[in-house]
C-alpha cells in the first residue's frame, strides 16, 4: 500500500485558517481580497481533501463544526509563524545594514584602508562596527558577522579563515637607528618595550619563538594594541606587531622591522557568522568580500563575489 501523503492543499489550508479565526467567510474574503464565493470554494476543496465537514452552512450564515474548531486551533498558529518568518526575511532583505564586530586595532589598521572597495561596489550597504573586546556569542546580540582571532571554533557559528597571525618587533625608523641592532657584539641600546594589556603575552611569545634575548631599559603598558602601535609609530619604543595588519605602515616606512624575525603565532583571523539565524544577502556579500580580499575563495557568490 502506498502510504505517501498527497501534496497538501496550502491555499485552501490558509483560507480555512483565516476563516476559522474570523468565523466568517465574509470577513475572511475581506482580509484576503477575494470574493466570499472563492472562500467558500477553497473551504469546500479542503473539506473534500480531509473528508470532514469544517463549517456547518445555514441559509444565511456559516458556523464552525466541532472538528473545524479543533483543526483551526492547530493550524492557525502555523500560518501565523509562516507569515512572521516571511516578514522577517523581507525586512532583512530590505535592511542594508551589516552589524560587524571587529577589534579596534584591526578596524583602524586593516579594515578601514580597504573598506572603500566594498562601499564602492555596494554603495547602498552600511557597515556598522562593534569594537567590543569580549568573548564572541551571537545569542542576544544584533551582530551579523565578526572578525575574530582564534582557532576557528566558536559556538553556534560557521567560520572561514582569513589569514595567519604573524608577529614581529616593529618600531619607527628613527627609533631603530637610536637603539642600533642586536649583533654578535650585543650592540643594542636597552630599548623601551611597549605592551598591550589585551595582548600581555605577545613579547614572551615572540621571544620564545625566536630565541632572542632583549634586556629592556624601560617598559610601558597601554590599554589596546591600537595605542601600542601608535606609540611605536611615534618613536616611543619597540612593540610586537601583527605585521599583516600593519602592512600599510610597513610599506609606507612609518614602521620598520628592526630584527626582521616574523613568526606565526599559531592563531588565525577568521570571519565568523551565526548558524542560529539566516544570513542576510548584504552580510553574505561582506563575508565574500573579506574572503576575496584575503586571497580566499568566496563562500556564497562563487562566480560573482563583488556583485
Amino acid at each position: 500500500m502506498d502510504s505517501k501523503i498527497p501534496d497538501l492543499p496550502l491555499n485552501p489550508l490558509r483560507t480555512f485558517a483565516i476563516a476559522s479565526r474570523h468565523k466568517s467567510f465574509t470577513d475572511a474574503a475581506r482580509q484576503m481580497g477575494i470574493t466570499q464565493v472563492a472562500v467558500s470554494r477553497q473551504i469546500a476543496t479542503l473539506e473534500g481533501y480531509l473528508g470532514i465537514q469544517l463549517f456547518e452552512r445555514g441559509a444565511r450564515s456559516v458556523k464552525l463544526s466541532e472538528q473545524g474548531r479543533s483543526f483551526g486551533r492547530e493550524i492557525a498558529p502555523i500560518f501565523d509563524n509562516l507569515e512572521t518568518a516571511t516578514m522577517r526575511v523581507l525586512a532583512q532583505e530590505r535592511q542594508k545594514r551589516i552589524n560587524a564586530r571587529i577589534y579596534p586595532t584591526l578596524a583602524h589598521y586593516w579594515l578601514f584602508p580597504n573598506l572603500s572597495t566594498f562601499t564602492e561596489a555596494f554603495p547602498d550597504f552600511e557597515v556598522r562596527l562593534d569594537t567590543t573586546v569580549e568573548p564572541l556569542d551571537f545569542r542576544g546580540t544584533h551582530l551579523d558577522v565578526a572578525i575574530q582571532l582564534g582557532d576557528g571554533r566558536w559556538k553556534d557559528a560557521k567560520t572561514r579563515r582569513l589569514f595567519q597571525e604573524r608577529l614581529d618587533v616593529v618600531c619607527s625608523p628613527a627609533y631603530a637607528r637610536k637603539i642600533g641592532t642586536a649583533g654578535p657584539d650585543g650592540a643594542l641600546t636597552p630599548p623601551t618595550l611597549i605592551h598591550s594589556r589585551y595582548r600581555r603575552r605577545a613579547w614572551n611569545d615572540w621571544l620564545g619563538m625566536t630565541g632572542m634575548q632583549i634586556e629592556p631599559g624601560h617598559e610601558l603598558e597601554y590599554e589596546t594594541s591600537l595605542l601600542v602601535y601608535s606609540a611605536a609609530i611615534a618613536g616611543i619604543g619597540l612593540a610586537v606587531g601583527q605585521i599583516d595588519i600593519l602592512d600599510n605602515e610597513l610599506k609606507s616606512g612609518s614602521l620598520v622591522q628592526p630584527f626582521n624575525r616574523p613568526e606565526e603565532s599559531g592563531a588565525e583571523f577568521h570571519v565568523v557568522w551565526p548558524t542560529t539565524k539566516s544570513v542576510s544577502p548584504q552580510t553574505k556579500r561582506f563575508i565574500d568580500w573579506l574572503l576575496v580580499l584575503c586571497g580566499q575563495k568566496p563562500e556564497f557568490f562563487r562566480h560573482d563575489p563583488h556583485g
